[in-house]
């Protein structure tokens, strides 16, 4: 007899909210990528253009841990003028022994969300300055939102800039960010004076042309760019990589495939057999970080399996502990 666990989106947010323990979950996973035999296969990937669709399958198996995720990931991109979500999807938990379904996470994207903003925070707990307090947040989504909540989590900060293409979007964030953080959040009609001065830089768009220059990039300036998860994808000028002090990346076999990297290697600015940290290196005391407040430093999130497995992993675990979902027996 096996048994099987559903979640509801509504279970998981009750289980899982975007907290320091969802930071400290996925800053794990990334510290078990660089010191235990982690196997992540390539994204598997299909596009739908006619919709502006496309479809992510991540998994990884992580030595020690009960299970591993497969998730199923959509973005379409034209759904907000439907009244949709952009993202969507679901993950399914197996057991690592046996391969027996544990549980199925009917989460809609939101634990894709919440570990997407965790990493963000982890970036910046790693390799930005401790005492960044002005943000600067590329994006008027939901994970523009979230990055900049994340960022609380492990950064003072105190005032924060909002830039996107739709500037009425970015203006209801703005006054929204405002009254839920208690800080001045403003919306910046100009990508460059969003940047001016700015501590902590989040770009948070499927942008396919850059949108953020190397030249407007200052000293001691950090930026974590999380947009770039597929090969057309592409938020920041390849030369600003080439600029930056400090790049790291989540998987560098991943980034120079479809992040950041890829395009800066593509654009002749960076050699194709470079070699940068990733963060897990840097988290483990591996590979050395910010050594320096002046550094210009980067962070290059594609979004990894691990991260997934992870955050799944943790909700299953919750919601054994208070007996929340639906189980099924056969």
């Amino acid at each position: 007899m096996t048994r099987m666990t559903i979640l509801t989106e509504a279970d998981l947010r009750a289980l899982v909210p975007l907290d320091l323990a969802a930071v400290d979950c996925v800053e794990n996973a990334f510290h078990a990528l660089a010191t235990k035999a982690v196997v992540m296969p390539p994204i598997l990937r299909l596009d739908i253009p006619e919709h502006r669709g496309e479809v992510d399958v991540k998994t990884a198996y992580v030595p020690g841990l009960d299970g591993f995720a497969i998730k199923i990931s959509p973005g379409f991109f034209d759904n907000p003028m439907l009244g949709l979500p952009s993202t969507n999807g679901l993950m399914v938990l197996l057991s690592a022994t046996t391969g027996v379904v544990q549980a199925l996470l009917l989460d809609n994207g939101y634990l894709t969300d919440v570990r997407t903003a965790a990493a963000g925070a982890v970036a910046a707990r790693h390799v930005s300055r401790p005492d960044a307090s002005v943000a600067a947040i590329f994006g008027a989504g939901m994970q523009a939102t979230l990055q900049l909540e994340a960022l609380c989590l492990v950064r003072p900060i105190r005032e924060a800039r909002i830039w996107g293409r739709d500037s009425e979007k970015a203006e209801a964030a703005a006054r929204s960010l405002t009254a839920k953080f208690g800080f001045p959040v403003r919306a910046e009609r100009d990508a460059q004076r969003a940047v001016d001065g700015a501590h902590v830089i989040v770009t948070t768009t499927p942008a396919e042309t850059p949108i953020l220059q190397a030249a407007w990039l200052q000293p001691g300036q950090h930026l974590t760019a999380m947009g770039s998860d597929a090969e057309h994808k592409n938020e920041i000028e390849p030369a600003a990589i080439a600029r930056a002090s400090l790049y790291v990346a989540d998987s560098l076999k991943q980034t120079r495939r479809l992040g950041e990297l890829h395009h800066a290697i593509e654009a002749g600015s960076i050699a194709a057999d470079a070699d940068f940290a990733e963060l897990g290196q840097i988290i483990a005391g591996q590979r050395q970080g910010r050594t320096d407040a002046n550094q210009i430093t980067i962070v290059d999130l594609t979004g990894t399996g691990i991260q997934d497995t992870a955050i799944a992993t943790l909700a299953f675990a919750r919601a054994q502990e208070r007996g929340k979902g639906t189980t099924f027996e056969s």
